[in-house]
């Protein structure tokens, strides 16, 4: 392009405040925050999406995180919140044949059981987030609460409705 003169805007630029400690922070909880995201949308690639971009948020914040008591627990928030706001604007769910285990081998972890991955991939996004913090990551409910943003009551009911639904739905093919 011919130069005319007129001034270029520069592009607006964001600040990194990420720090070492932010560095440290990746290195020790990547791998838990990828399982996390595995196990609450049940897509390897979208877990990975949603946790470079919820670490990319939390790199800009990091300043301020870190006179906080709880980073991991801003970086859950995120990736549950930008899950259920991607799964909003496909007004579908994703249902998957079954969750794939192989992406993030723990030796330690028992077999999941199969039936149950994919009931739990048919629930809602907001039970599924509760069931998963609850019961997977061992969160308390006030903890989940905090995580989702939400109140403790929404919590349980959320929670009440997952259970019975997947109660429901065992007993029903339990039956055939």
């Amino acid at each position: 392009m011919p130069d005319d003169g007129a001034a270029v805007p520069e592009p607006a630029v964001t600040r990194w405040a990420a720090t070492a400690d932010f560095d440290a922070f990746v290195r020790a909880r990547h791998t838990a925050l990828l399982r996390f995201a595995h196990t609450l949308t049940g897509d390897a690639e979208l877990a990975q999406d949603l946790v470079q971009d919820a670490l990319e948020r939390t790199g800009l914040a990091w300043s301020r995180l870190q006179r906080r008591d709880d980073p991991e627990g801003y970086v859950r928030r995120i990736i549950v919140t930008r899950y259920v706001s991607w799964w909003r604007r496909l007004r579908r769910e994703r249902l998957v044949a079954a969750v794939p285990e192989a992406a993030y081998d723990d030796r330690s972890a028992a077999v999941p059981d199969e039936t149950l991955w994919r009931l739990l991939a048919t629930l809602p996004p907001k039970q599924r987030a509760v069931l998963v913090l609850r019961f997977y990551e061992d969160l308390t409910e006030v903890e989940v609460a905090r995580v989702l943003n939400c109140s403790v009551g929404a919590v349980k009911s959320n929670g009440s409705r997952a259970l019975a639904r997947l109660r429901r739905t065992l007993t029903a093919e339990g039956g055939r």
